[in-house]
């Protein structure tokens, strides 16, 4: 028996910034998409995003199978990711999990149910699952009862160290600026 793997499907269009979640999603989860949106504004140069990108985009959040009520924290670093990539651009990498809970400073914060988390990445044919560190206690206890073969999981503490493994390439990239003209007077 185990948990379930949620997709979590982002678009970015041309628009004045307003956001849309869908999916049947609990205010928590709400509260998750918001943080990870506010982590990326503020990490918006190093991402190669302009500051006003928020103002000139409209987001959309959705997870699929609305009618399944879904809520907790535990998919805020998985929203923040999925977010970024849509920014930049950057594709994920395939078959990798995710669960964590997302602060407005980019730490990831333990969550619950990690062994029924495990063994739906596993049924689903996960080969990565990114956790938090603070879970690294659960791990070696959820470690006695089931086997985890097959399985590379990495505890993490930061947002930072999440993209680091979660993309193909790296998703900072410089923000690109015009070149200054140069006048001389003589």
């Amino acid at each position: 028996v185990g948990g379930d793997v949620l997709e979590i499907e982002t678009t970015v269009l041309p628009g004045k910034g307003s956001v849309t979640l869908t999916g049947q999603l609990g205010d928590v989860m709400q509260e998750s998409a918001q943080a990870g949106i506010s982590y990326i504004r503020s990490r918006a140069a190093k991402l190669g995003l302009k500051n006003s990108f928020y103002s000139a985009k409209d987001i959309h959040i959705h997870m699929p199978e609305g009618a399944t009520p879904k809520d907790g924290p535990s998919a805020g670093i998985t929203i923040g990711t999925a977010l970024i990539s849509a920014l930049t651009n950057t594709k994920t990498k395939p078959n990798l999990a995710m669960t964590g809970e997302i602060t407005l400073q980019g730490r990831v914060l333990a969550i619950g149910g990690l062994k029924e988390k495990l063994l739906a990445a596993k049924q689903h044919n996960m080969n990565t699952v990114i956790i938090p560190d603070e879970n690294r206690e659960d791990l070696e206890e959820i470690k006695k009862e089931i086997t985890l073969d097959g399985l590379t999981i990495i505890p993490v503490k930061t947002m930072d160290e999440v993209l680091e493994i979660a993309f193909t390439e790296s998703p900072y990239k410089p923000l690109k600026t015009k070149p200054r003209s140069s006048s001389k007077k003589k």
